[in-house]
């Protein structure tokens, strides 16, 4: 069974809309794009390994009508590497329409999200999930994810579409690498699935320690 790979870019109260430009999803936000001045080489570099070994694109509507628009033509360019992934592996598109899957190796999940991702996983050794707001919040509360790679980055916006949103579930996850920090402050975190739900306890239990004095 292969594993799902969530990307995610995110502020400090994890704002995960519209770090790409502009247009990437406009309605009511202002900060599209916020991504952008805070890239540098480590990032750029840790983006990229993150990419290693990938063999399929799990993508919503919106990351794949962008997507499509742009990587086709980016071979032979500066993010060539990229585009030649992106290109030569299959695209697995979640949309409630009827997408143009003009992007070659494109195909529309079933109705049956759950379903159909666990077909994808039955295919396919290291699926990515890039961008795709709304279909990672479903992947999140399905628990249909093994790993989450979190960039989190020193802003802080106050508006706008949350990684996290209402109908979130309990779940734990585990740190899989230490913690790297880049130049400019982006903090990168790559978490697995965990099994169980959050615990809770009491600050004064015994398992504190037998050096904890006041």
């Amino acid at each position: 069974m292969g594993l799902i790979h969530i990307e995610l870019f995110a502020t400090l109260d994890l704002v995960g809309q519209a770090p790409g430009g502009p247009d990437e999803d406009p309605v009511g936000f202002p900060f599209g794009g916020w991504q952008a001045p805070l890239l540098d080489e480590v990032t750029g570099a840790q983006v990229g390994t993150a990419y290693e070994g990938t063999d399929a694109l799990l993508l919503g509507r919106r990351t794949y009508d962008i997507f499509a628009a742009y990587w086709p033509d980016q071979e032979g360019g500066e993010d060539n590497e990229i585009a030649t992934l992106f290109n030569s592996v299959p695209k697995y598109v979640a949309s409630r329409g009827r997408p143009d899957l003009s992007w070659a190796g494109s195909e529309q999940l079933g109705p049956d999200l759950a379903d159909s991702v666990r077909g994808i996983r039955d295919r396919h050794e290291h699926v990515k999930v890039v961008g795709s707001l709304n279909l990672v919040q479903s992947l999140l509360r399905e628990k249909l994810f093994d790993r989450l790679d979190l960039w989190l980055h020193p802003i802080v916006l106050g508006v706008g579409k949350k990684v996290f949103d209402d109908g979130a579930v309990p779940t734990n996850v585990t740190l899989l690498t230490p913690p790297v920090a880049s130049p400019k402050g982006t903090v990168y975190l790559r978490y697995g699935l965990a099994d169980g739900t959050p615990a809770t306890g009491d600050m004064s239990a015994p398992d504190r320690g037998a050096g904890d004095h006041d």
